[in-house]
């Protein structure tokens, strides 16, 4: 059994237009098979303040141990932190970033993923610094209404094309649970 594979049962109650004998609305209930999101909100901004945190130890090492200027220090800081970061993720399944925001990559069957893997996956973390720029507005007190634009970081790409997921450490035992469950779902005789 695989991560994509889970299905999440949800139960969704839509009013009716119709009401009880004490004036209580009437709902339906409709159930729904959604694939499962092993992610959390604000995932995106918690991996980004992670990989930042791996480029500036990189960057003060070579600022201060190597006396490199301090553009020659980020730019040599990018190769080491995809380096360390594929090691670290192969083994711990976390990079000191990460474990900061208590976050782990796991594959598609809930394990640490593979050298070759984890390596891509941070090659292309640096197509992942791409800007989305999106319109918002807003409803001020004293103003009333407030347009502007935001810029968000997609931070996903490279989880998509290697089918990785970041996690929090504390889900990890609820997947193990869910992949060990389906799995022995499926190896019952029919």
């Amino acid at each position: 059994m695989k991560i994509s594979e889970i299905k999440e049962r949800k139960i969704i109650h839509r009013p009716t237009l119709s009401f009880d004998g004490y004036g209580k609305r009437i709902y339906h209930a409709y159930e729904y098979y959604l694939p499962y999101n092993p992610g959390f909100k604000g995932n995106e901004t918690q991996r980004l303040f992670a990989k930042w945190f791996d480029m500036a130890i990189f960057t003060l090492i070579f600022f201060f141990i190597c006396n490199k200027i301090l553009i020659v220090s980020i730019l040599l800081s990018i190769p080491c932190v995809i380096i360390a970061g594929t090691v670290t993720e192969f083994y711990f399944g976390t990079t000191l970033g990460k474990k900061i925001f208590r976050m782990k990559v796991i594959d598609d069957d809930g394990n640490y993923p593979g050298f070759y893997k984890s390596l891509l996956r941070n090659f292309l973390c640096l197509a992942n610094f791409y800007p989305v720029f999106s319109e918002y507005t807003t409803k001020t007190v004293a103003m009333g209404w407030r347009r502007g634009t935001q810029m968000n970081f997609s931070m996903h790409l490279n989880n998509k094309i290697c089918k990785t997921y970041i996690v929090k450490e504390s889900k990890i035992p609820e997947i193990k649970e869910l992949l060990e469950a389906d799995s022995n779902k499926k190896s019952l005789p029919i």
